[in-house]
């Protein structure tokens, strides 16, 4: 059976990624190990995750006339993604971000945001919308101007698709964003950012949280990494636990969450359950170098996940 269609709007960036030992600190030159190039930007990264955990997607983002701009888009279209609204800026560049990653898995992001910076609320045509009108879900994360996020989400959650928002990279959020968001993913730092406390347990998730949803969301899901997520929904506080894995590289991990869970909620799993195959595929990814080039397919997450 087919699934709803899910929307993604956000960020396509080009990732230029290199390995060294630890990630150097203020003032520090350190060799890399290992150099390579790799389509990213986080709502390509979740594009990509939803096509491939099944997922029919539409993603709509802004890129340069560029090489690293065209590349994307062949790169979208063989992903089996609806790229018909996928829009070029012939004055900035393609995103692009600066990824550095030691030999824990973690990593150290520095974005330029290029074309991303100029997605509007007037690049939004009729033919647009009305496209946007037919999915169920929409996914947004914060690599593209705020106003374009409010305008977007207004506009879905007055025609009752749900918007699944991950607050990534963090800043602040208007309070009239609000009420248009059904699910919020943040990790504990945005989490700790978005409620002035700091994030460092489960207590403090829980706390966290709480907040949140006071603040009128209805599903409050903060990934905490290797402990897994917190999942507040319905008044009640759940643990989902983390699949224990050697990490590689942490690169997308969050983006290939976001994208499982709304693929998994498409398909009509109870909340912890798209937690549960959220973060399974997350755990898969961290096992393998890159952005899009560690995002699991769904035979791959089922296969752990039916156990």
């Amino acid at each position: 059976m087919r699934v709803p269609k899910i929307a993604v709007v956000g960020s396509t960036n080009m990732d230029m990624v290199v390995n060294a030992e630890r990630i150097p600190v203020p003032g520090e030159t350190i060799l890399a190990t290992n150099f390579f190039m790799n389509p990213g930007g986080k709502g390509a990264n979740q594009a990509v995750a939803v096509a491939r955990m099944g997922g029919d997607v539409l993603f709509i983002s802004k890129v340069g006339n560029d090489v690293f701009g065209r590349q994307s888009s062949q790169l979208f279209n063989d992903e089996g993604i609806d790229t018909r609204f996928m829009l070029s800026d012939d004055v900035l560049p393609s995103g692009v971000a600066l990824i550095t990653v030691d030999q824990q898995g973690e990593n150290s992001i520095v974005v330029s945001q290029g074309a991303n910076n100029s997605l509007l609320p007037a690049d939004f045509t009729d033919d647009i919308l009305q496209e946007l009108e037919q999915c169920s879900m929409l996914l947004m994360q914060f690599e593209i101007p705020m106003e374009t996020i409010l305008y977007v989400a207004k506009h879905a959650a007055a025609r009752n698709i749900k918007v699944i928002l991950n607050p990534a990279p963090m800043r602040s959020i208007p309070e009239e964003l609000l009420p248009y968001i059904h699910i919020i993913t943040p990790n504990e730092t945005e989490a700790g950012l978005l409620t002035g406390t700091k994030v460092s347990d489960i207590d403090s998730a829980q706390q966290a949280a709480k907040m949140i949803m006071e603040k009128g969301v209805p599903i409050v899901i903060i990934t905490l990494g290797a402990r897994g997520a917190l999942v507040c929904a319905d008044g009640h506080l759940s643990i989902v636990p983390a699949e224990p894995v050697t990490a590689v590289d942490s690169t997308a991990a969050g983006d290939v969450f976001n994208g499982a869970l709304v693929v998994a909620l498409s398909n009509g799993m109870p909340i912890l359950e798209a937690t549960k195959f959220a973060c399974k595929a997350a755990a898969l990814s961290v096992t393998r170098e890159g952005a899009q080039s560690s995002i699991p397919y769904y035979n791959e997450v089922i296969a752990g996940f039916i156990k």
